[in-house]
């Protein structure tokens, strides 16, 4: 007798659940080195045109394939589209989910060590010089990378609704306080104005930038979840009943509002300390820190909240990664979900140790890259927008529009006829531009 499949418990777990892998890293660290870099406001918009017609489409695809299909990333399509090219997608959702993992519990790890560190004391004097001493350590942060998959482990083993859902209807709440306090907070320390003249006054000359276009379109994809499988395994534990467009459109606007609340965390810090805000990926663990020890008397306190909020969006998005996996072994090798938990994520925990030791112990290079940066860049430039593409070629083009209109509870509506221009045409399009920049680039 075939065991009935797990479904989330109400529908606002699930949009919590959703929104937490949408809120991890990418809005935190990645949002804000892309921001500096990106030129701000310029950035900004272009990121919130590229969530808006680009973003909101594939992820309503994504929700509804898997709703239909009621099972993992890959057998979806098998269901929906047998003996056809389209389950490549499933299989490019999967393997991303399992890359990016590897890496994420690594910096993931870096996180806990150091909440660890600023509860202790540890962070002081040469922030750099510091990072560079725990990276480079052969040892330590392999263990922080093997505490933080550990926990991730654990969660997930519980079941989507005892684990997963359960985990984020506490860490979302928690993860929106901490990030509101921590702005309040770095708006008071003299950089407010310059920051918010950075994030929102339009350089207009900055549009003329190619590069910020991909930049802004890529990180839309990325923080999203968008080709990795998760959204499609998530909208698989949803009954039939439930509103696709509404949801999708709430986890949408609530991760943006997460990536701009956390820019109000970081520019206002940077600018009061008179920081370059274009430092890039060190800018949380080695500019940040800079800042917290040099404000007086509660520096530790405001690095052990920032670092705690940096956990918690790196392990909101480790559990939804470690689920695409996790439901595809339980289906594909008909065995228990701790089984699978167990035995996958130990494989992800040593994937990811070469990407832990290529950060300084041993010299371990891909094509010029350190092992991490070409996890990142293969995952990044490659397996999302390649997946994202097919996903979205197949939700438009294989199925028939009455079809999807249906599956998205779009069928009728005023806003239907543009959201299928985008998805069809806008979508594709812009995702094959950044797969093909992204390959150039590499």
């Amino acid at each position: 007798m075939k065991k009935e499949r797990e479904q989330w418990g109400s529908r606002w777990g699930f949009i919590l659940a959703a929104m937490g892998s949408a809120v991890g890293l990418g809005n935190i660290w990645r949002f804000s080195y892309a921001m500096g870099a990106g030129g701000g406001s310029t950035f900004l918009i272009i990121y919130l045109l590229s969530v808006l017609i680009i973003g909101f489409p594939v992820m309503l695809i994504e929700f509804a394939i898997g709703r239909r299909a009621q099972t993992d990333a890959i057998d979806a399509f098998k269901k929906l589209a047998p003996k056809s090219f389209w389950v490549v997608a499933g299989g490019m959702g999967v393997l991303a989910a399992f890359v990016i993992l590897s890496f994420y519990g690594v910096i993931g790890g870096w996180s806990f060590k150091y909440i660890f560190s600023y509860l202790t004391g540890g962070v002081a004097g040469d922030t750099g010089g510091y990072f560079e001493a725990f990276v480079g350590s052969p040892i330590e942060p392999i263990g922080w990378q093997f505490l933080f998959m550990g926990v991730t482990v654990a969660i997930v083993m519980l079941g989507v609704q005892k684990g997963i859902e359960t985990s984020s209807k506490w860490m979302m709440p928690i993860l929106s306080i901490l990030l509101i306090l921590l702005a309040g907070y770095s708006l008071t320390l003299g950089g407010a104005s310059e920051a918010l003249t950075f994030m929102f006054h339009p350089d207009w000359s900055a549009f003329g930038d190619p590069s910020v276009y991909f930049a802004a379109v890529g990180q839309a994809f990325f923080t999203l979840s968008l080709g990795m499988g998760i959204m499609l395994t998530y909208g698989s534990y949803l009954s039939p009943k439930e509103k696709l467009t509404s949801s999708a459109a709430y986890i949408i606007v609530l991760d943006t509002l997460f990536a701009i609340i956390a820019g109000l965390v970081v520019f206002p810090a940077l600018f009061a300390f008179d920081l370059d805000p274009t430092q890039g990926a060190g800018l949380v663990f080695v500019v940040l820190p800079t800042i917290f020890q040099n404000i007086s008397g509660i520096g530790a306190i405001i690095g052990v909240a920032f670092f705690v909020l940096l956990a918690l969006a790196a392990l909101s998005s480790a559990i939804s990664l470690l689920e695409v996996v996790v439901a595809y072994l339980i289906r594909r090798l008909g065995v228990s979900r701790k089984i699978a938990t167990l035995g996958i994520g130990f494989v992800i925990f040593l994937v990811g140790v070469p990407s832990s030791l290529s950060q300084g112990a041993v010299s371990i290079e891909v094509f010029g890259d350190s092992f991490l940066d070409f996890m990142d860049k293969f995952s990044g430039n490659l397996l999302l927008p390649l997946g994202g593409l097919i996903i979205a070629l197949y939700g438009t083009w294989s199925w028939k529009s009455d079809e999807l209109l249906e599956q998205t509870d779009l069928k009728g509506t005023a806003i239907a006829p543009a959201i299928l221009f985008f998805a069809k045409y806008v979508a594709p399009i812009a995702i094959l531009v950044i797969l093909v920049f992204g390959m150039l680039n590499w």
